[in-house]
């Protein structure tokens, strides 16, 4: 049996800074177009921004939003928070009033830290829309009846409302102080790697918040050894546009590269040119990002100019040198891996990137990540199934979260601590084989889809009488949401109503959506195309099939 390889120092944050300054100081540790930081440099602000946050009663165990794109000002409000042992909880940039609303309420966000807007999103704007009493409120600790337990709103630059503080960020500038940098210093002294680091949020089956509760240990040990299996070390320079609020920016990209000194590289926005820019100016040499983004940058005019050969690793395979890619694409190894399990469960070496997988493991998604274990068991009986037969995948181990915030240990683990995953597969040889997902989570470009929740604001829609959101195979985006719409000939009050238009659905769930949630295509169909099952439940296996085909062949939209 492998053995896993974690950090040789306590894994929490106060120590994972420390050890970065002490060993890697000059090196970059996060870089974006128009920004740069070393590991000493992240300590430095980090360590002034905490001492501000304890003089606004940020302690242990307080509950930290944070709001900001990916880039410097993201990791270092992280850092500075998670080092005094506050809980931080990643806020989507992408969350419209609605989401925003449940995400705030949800988790019991203490103090929101971040900046006042992003692109076209006006986060005051619509934290007055969640909570209108703010619009009356004056400085000082708030105390709101929409949301009972924030206290205060603490903007990166300045303020236009009274009720939120400015200038955070200036902070950054300001002479140290070192009786207060001492006083930080010693809160990360209590800080241990059985604390709670973290609570991310992703979509449930039902599209209600989910809140995967993770401590310092678990998050620093799985970065250290996901890092040491990759074979990444202080020389790696990793790019990725994944968004830090999730685990695939945070834990596989962030604090990989952290905990062995490598370079953090990534954008506020993803776009191809720039990306393409970035990567040869920053001499990239490992690139983690969905299928859909390396089609992006591979399909842009500029990327047969581009000099990307110092690229070695990673998921952008026409962009690696013949000698550092499997023969054949078909041979390259996945990895399987969600937010509970602090990302991959399943992963490759480093050698296997290069020489890809045995031909007769084609399509395979790695081996068990050492520490981690698995069972493929029968979803209706739990009974274990013998090697090579298809079932429900469960997972424990280091990695595996503490728990579901607001959830009751009994109703996330089975009494012998395995979480059920909900994923289906089979190992055979030690290899793992993914074959699809038990539940109706689709999965997009690299993020989670609940249908319960897109067809829930469909149905709210008094044109619409019954609404099926589902996902459909797409080349390299994994699935494409599509909704199939039944609408009302006749409302409920005996009024007639027109057919609605499938763009106008779409643009109203804009509104209300994460663009990523809004389907590709709406779908118009009647009452008799629907499937029904004997329980009179809609045959969702049916509607899948039926929304594949009505869509195949289509142009995109």
């Amino acid at each position: 049996m492998v053995e896993p390889v974690f950090p040789d120092f306590d894994p929490t944050v106060p120590e994972l800074l420390r050890a970065g300054r002490q060993r890697f100081g000059d090196n970059d540790c996060v870089v974006t177009p128009d920004a740069r930081l070393t590991f000493a440099e992240l300590d430095d602000r980090s360590r002034r921004l905490a001492a501000r946050l304890a003089q606004v009663g940020v302690g242990k165990g307080s509950r930290v939003g944070v709001l900001f794109p990916n880039g410097v000002d993201w990791v270092v409000a992280w850092a500075a928070a998670a080092r005094i042992g506050a809980v931080v909880l990643p806020v989507n940039t992408f969350y419209k009033t609605p989401e925003l609303a449940k995400f705030l309420r949800h988790s019991d966000v203490q103090y929101l830290l971040g900046v006042d807007s992003f692109i076209q999103h006006d986060y005051l704007e619509r934290l007055e829309a969640v909570a209108p009493e703010l619009a009356d409120h004056g400085a000082g600790p708030l105390f709101l009846p929409s949301l009972p337990q924030l206290r205060r709103v603490l903007l990166w630059g300045p303020s236009s409302r009274r009720w939120a503080e400015g200038g955070f960020g200036e902070l950054l500038t300001e002479p140290a102080d070192p009786g207060r940098e001492e006083l930080v210093d010693l809160l990360g002294e209590d800080v241990s790697p059985g604390d709670v680091m973290l609570v991310t949020y992703t979509s449930g089956s039902t599209g209600e918040p989910k809140g995967v509760v993770h401590s310092h240990g678990a998050l620093v040990r799985h970065a250290g050894n996901l890092a040491a299996l990759s074979g990444v070390d202080q020389t790696a320079r990793i790019w990725t546009p994944m968004p830090l609020c999730w685990v695939g920016g945070f834990a596989f990209s962030l604090l990989r590269a952290m905990t062995v000194g490598a370079a953090f590289i990534t954008q506020e926005v993803l776009e191809p040119g720039a990306a393409l820019q970035l990567m040869e100016r920053e001499r990239v040499t490992h690139v983690s990002a969905w299928p859909a983004v390396s089609k992006a940058l591979t399909e842009h005019p500029e990327y047969a100019s581009t000099d990307l050969s110092s690229v070695r690793h990673g998921s952008f395979y026409d962009a690696l040198p013949p000698d550092r890619r499997p023969p054949d694409p078909g041979l390259t190894i996945g990895s399987l891996g969600m937010s509970e399990t602090c990302g991959p469960h399943t992963f490759w070496t480093a050698g296997e990137e290069v020489t890809g997988a045995p031909e007769e493991y084609r399509g395979n998604f790695g081996h068990e990540v050492p520490g981690t274990e698995h069972r493929i068991v029968d979803p209706d009986t739990g009974a274990d199934l013998p090697e090579g037969q298809e079932g429900e995948v469960l997972v424990r181990g280091y990695s595996l979260m503490l728990g579901l915030y607001k959830r009751e240990r009994s109703e996330v683990f089975d009494a012998d601590g395995w979480y059920h995953t909900g994923d289906r597969g089979y190992f055979r040889d030690g290899w793992f084989f993914f074959t699809g997902r038990q539940s109706d989570l689709i999965k997009t470009a690299g993020s989670n889809v609940a249908p319960a929740e897109v067809e829930a604001a469909l149905l709210s829609y008094d044109e619409v009488k019954l609404a099926f959101v589902l996902g459909v195979p797409h080349p390299d985006r994994e699935q494409d949401v599509v909704a199939l719409v039944v609408p009302f000939r006749v409302r409920p009050d005996g009024s007639e109503c027109l057919p609605p238009d499938p763009a106008e659905l779409r643009e109203r769930l804009r509104q209300e959506l994460s663009s990523y949630k809004v389907p590709r295509r709406v779908v118009i169909i009647s009452d008799d195309d629907v499937p029904w099952l004997a329980s009179q439940k809609a045959d969702r296996r049916a509607l899948a099939v039926l929304a594949e085909k009505m869509t195949s062949g289509l142009d995109e939209p």
